[in-house]
């Protein structure tokens, strides 16, 4: 899961930088202090990508922030895959940092982060494969100049790597057009009796989840292509309270929050709700509770929170409270108005309502319903 985020704003007015461009110190020194042997057209060598993942210290003093919270064995087998001919599939429920790490993957390995195919149910072949310029087409007829190249067809001109979001939400005859580049590492180009091979360094990198609706399975002949991660949610209270916290304050500094909101102790009270209604349990392992249609990913809680800092900032006296999180809460947990209701009102008054230090909260989730 991801921990942390770039510090300061970002002169340029730019609310998000591309990882490559947010990073580059972190990235320069990891490259001038890397020695190891390199995979073709690498940026950087596997053990200075998982470093750059990880976070560490190198010897000349400089730190590199961790981006991702876990087994270091996952990080590992995800930059060995890549070093490979096999693409790399993250798999996980949504909120575990599959787009992340593959765009920070990315920006380690080449450099650049920006060749991305985003699947939808309306992704169309051409975003796999290439498409036309028909103006130029038309008034010259099929020639590489009126051809217009997806992100995989650069990628495998530039020996870099393609990031392939959501590859279960495109459609699946969409999907197939993958195998053969990924087989063969060549793309035909039958208007022009011509093909595109792929330079040393090219591979995918795709993600999926198969939590949400409008999934579309993978052939097995696809998958076989894969080399499949799955990337768990955090395995603690503490891990995923942490990895709140300080992805908070990131988005906190780029809003221009203040910094101390950060470090509220409602966080723990958000996670440990999420925690058990998702784990269908409370903590203890006393009370057995009912799991609502929402995925309630760590990703949901550090929205809640983000929320919650804001409402504290700009409409309350600067602190924290129950009534800052509790309609993003209740927001979160109801995504079914009946059905996701009925487990969150049987949670308020099984678990919430017994606990006395938890009362404001119970309070003010109560006055909303």
């Amino acid at each position: 899961m991801t921990l942390t985020e770039p510090t300061g704003t970002d002169p340029t007015g730019v609310l998000r930088q591309h990882a490559e461009d947010e990073y580059a110190h972190e990235l320069a020194a990891l490259a001038a202090a890397d020695d190891r042997p390199r995979p073709p057209q690498w940026r950087l060598s596997p053990w200075a990508v998982t470093t750059y993942l990880l976070g560490g210290r190198l010897d000349d003093g400089t730190e590199i922030s961790a981006k991702y919270v876990g087994a270091r064995r996952l990080m590992e087998i995800a930059v060995a895959s890549l070093a490979t001919d096999r693409a790399l599939l993250l798999l996980g429920v949504p909120g575990t940092a599959k787009s992340w790490v593959s765009e920070h993957l990315a920006a380690a390995i080449s450099g650049s982060s920006t060749l991305v195919v985003q699947g939808t149910a309306g992704t169309p072949e051409e975003s796999l494969r290439f498409g036309w310029n028909y103006a130029r087409l038309l008034a010259e007829g099929p020639s590489r100049e009126a051809l217009v190249p997806s992100p995989v067809m650069r990628a495998m001109e530039a020996g870099a790597l393609v990031r392939v979001e959501e590859l279960t939400r495109i459609p699946a005859d969409v999907q197939d057009a993958l195998i053969s580049i990924l087989s063969e590492k060549t793309l035909p180009v039958p208007e022009l009796d011509d093909e595109v091979q792929a330079r040393r360094g090219f591979n995918v990198i795709a993600t999926a989840n198969n939590r949400d609706k409008g999934v579309n399975e993978l052939s097995s002949a696809l998958k076989r292509r894969f080399n499949t991660l799955v990337l768990p949610l955090p395995d603690s209270l503490g891990e995923e309270v942490e990895i709140v916290r300080t992805r908070v304050a990131s988005i906190g500094r780029g809003l221009e929050l203040p910094d101390e909101l950060a470090a509220t102790p409602e966080i723990e009270r958000v996670v440990t709700i999420f925690r058990e209604l998702r784990g269908g349990m409370t903590l203890n392992q006393r009370t057995t509770v009912k799991s609502p249609s929402s995925t309630l990913s760590t990703a949901e809680a550090i929205s809640v929170m983000t929320n919650g800092v804001a409402l504290a900032a700009h409409f309350g006296d600067g602190v924290v409270r129950a009534d800052d999180l509790a309609a993003s809460i209740t927001g979160a947990v109801v995504k079914d108005p009946v059905q996701d209701s009925i487990v969150w009102q049987e949670y308020l008054e099984t678990v919430v309502k017994d606990r006395p230090e938890w009362a404001d909260l119970y309070r003010a989730c109560r006055e909303l319903t």
